[in-house]
């Protein structure tokens, strides 16, 4: 049990400092640490809590994370559900206690008719940038495969595996330099339900997308390093 106790603290930590730096921390005036400090916040809670609890339970903190170790060969295909499910326990538990935070504030207020609501992801008139369903889906598809290249190369038993951490945390903080303008980031289906369950409104119905590019993603990912990449 306790390898789903750390994925559960573990995925709690990267929403509730990931997304809590979006809705507290980017646009505080002058002082603010706009989208490269939210940028660098997701990639330290990875960091962070790969060194806390990797050694746990390897430190997936992401749904398609454990799909992609799984279709690399390196994860148990028995604990992919569980894993997932411990995930969004804590994705939805973090976004909880961040609304009740948030929702502190008489002038906060979460308007699901504007891009980031609730630090929520979205395509087209809820993208930030105003990107289409096709440019978000290709982004979430591409960054979650290199994602799951990095994580697949860096944890190799041929790596230098103690500084896996440190690789896989500033390849998310890239990711979201890339991709916070065209879907507010996810790569990360539970960091997705989480807030667009606080969000509502069309956040709800374009779940879909982040929840099967990042998925599909990982699956590429894992087949291209297993097949094409991977020393025997």
């Amino acid at each position: 049990m306790k390898n789903y106790y750390a994925e559960f603290f573990g995925t709690f930590w990267l929403v509730f400092g990931g997304c809590g730096s979006a809705l507290f921390a980017a646009g505080i005036p002058d002082l603010g640490i706009g989208f490269v400090g939210v940028s660098l916040a997701f990639g330290l809670t990875v960091l962070t809590m790969a060194y806390a609890v990797g050694s746990i339970s390897g430190g997936h903190f992401n749904p398609a994370v454990s799909i992609g170790m799984y279709i690399g060969g390196r994860f148990s295909g028995k604990e992919v559900l569980p894993y997932m499910v411990s995930q969004l326990l804590g994705a939805i538990s973090a976004a909880a206690v961040l609304y009740l935070i948030y929702m502190g504030n008489v002038n906060n207020v979460i308007d699901n008719t504007t891009a980031g609501a609730f630090a929520a992801n979205g395509y087209g008139h809820l993208s930030p940038s105003g990107f289409n369903v096709i440019s978000a889906f290709v982004t979430e598809f591409v960054l979650t495969a290199f994602f799951i290249l990095i994580i697949l190369g860096t944890t190799d038993k041929r790596a230098n595996t103690k500084f896996a951490g440190l690789a896989i945390g500033l390849s998310l903080t890239l990711i979201h330099l890339i991709s916070i303008p065209i879907t507010n980031t996810s790569v990360n289906p539970a960091r997705s339900i989480s807030q667009a369950l606080f969000a509502g409104g069309d956040y709800l119905f374009q779940l879909w997308l982040f929840i099967l590019s990042p998925i599909l993603g990982a699956i590429v990912g894992g087949v291209i390093y297993k097949k094409l990449l991977e020393k025997k």
